[in-house]
């Protein structure tokens, strides 16, 4: 993700589209339509500007626990130096999928989805760990996974 940028205007009507989308991303362009008031060529021309301008992405998410992946963890990292570094390292691994720059007593937030326990262990002590400027990691395990919507609109 690139740093922040000016953001995009949405008139109402793309801000329906991305709504409609947000609720069931599997919804036809000719249903998103009829519930917005356009064609469905209309519907499909403004949903390639807005995921051509990296407005938004149409992707299917799973449950990893489906998938075999029976750990996830949320990491906190303390870096000493540059932690731009270190969050690309960690962008760059594939068992890593969510990572963030913050204040406060971590420099960074990582979350990962692991096989099972050794797996995570592997990853901490041979990968996260061994990136230079890595001062120290907290490691926050995931009992159960709550609630996970990507559905919150538009402003």
């Amino acid at each position: 993700m690139a740093s922040r940028s000016k953001p995009v205007h949405l008139d109402d009507v793309s801000k329906a589209i991305v709504e409609q989308l947000q609720t069931d991303g599997r919804r036809s362009y000719a249903e998103i339509g009829k519930a917005v008031g356009l064609s469905e060529a209309a519907v499909r021309q403004r949903v390639q500007k807005l995921t051509d301008a990296g407005v938004m992405q149409v992707v299917a998410v799973t449950d990893p626990m489906q998938l075999g992946f029976y750990r996830q963890a949320m990491i906190g990292i303390r870096v000493v130096g540059d932690t731009t570094h270190v969050a690309d390292e960690l962008s760059n691994m594939r068992a890593v999928d969510y990572v963030v720059l913050t204040a406060g007593s971590f420099d960074i937030l990582a979350e990962v989805v692991c096989e099972d326990d050794d797996d995570l262990i592997d990853l901490l002590n041979s990968r996260i760990r061994a990136i230079e400027g890595v001062q120290s990691t907290e490691t926050f395990v995931y009992l159960r996974l709550q609630k996970q919507f990507y559905n919150w609109g538009t402003r």
